[in-house]
């Protein structure tokens, strides 16, 4: 007589075997998202600018966010052929040139007034740095408030004058 398959004749797998595969498939997908970007692509270095123009080579092609004083007068920007605003931070004496390819910036990125200002991007090989973003620091309510007291103007989103708090 031909023999009846069942169930229970099927090889059963057990439970902590099941377990295992499930933990050594997910130590696999960590270690791929770990490793499968190189470290210098899956960090951002932060850097002052005197930082990086100091050892510009160390630097060159990494993705930085760096921080420097925006120089006065120094923002320009071209719309031919494409738009791109161009300015100079500095820090301690030294100087790195910016290229931000955007049409737009920040309502409070102005050169007319001291201000920090934080970029992300690249240190290309010819010293100028092409930012991806652009981030004015603006300062606090006090500081604005002094600055008022001494006559200089505020930016918009500063604390309007005669306000107290």
């Amino acid at each position: 007589a031909p023999r009846v398959r069942s169930d229970r004749d099927e090889p059963r797998i057990p439970a902590w075997a099941k377990i295992g595969a499930v933990f050594v498939l997910l130590g696999g997908g960590v270690a791929l998202l770990l490793f499968g970007t190189s470290a210098s692509d899956a960090f951002v270095y932060s850097k002052l600018v005197n930082e990086v123009m100091s050892e510009p080579d160390r630097y060159v092609g990494r993705e930085l966010r760096v921080e420097g004083q925006l120089q006065e007068g120094s923002v320009e920007f071209e719309n031919q052929p494409s738009c791109e605003h161009r300015f100079v931070l500095a820090r301690e004496g030294l100087q790195m040139a910016v290229r931000f390819p955007r049409c737009v910036v920040p309502d409070t990125f102005r050169d007319d007034m001291p201000m920090d200002v934080v970029v992300q991007g690249q240190l290309q090989t010819d010293g100028t740095f092409l930012a991806n973003q652009v981030i004015p620091r603006c300062p606090s309510k006090y500081e604005m408030r002094e600055r008022q007291q001494n006559g200089e103007e505020m930016p918009h989103s500063a604390v309007p004058a005669g306000e107290t708090s």
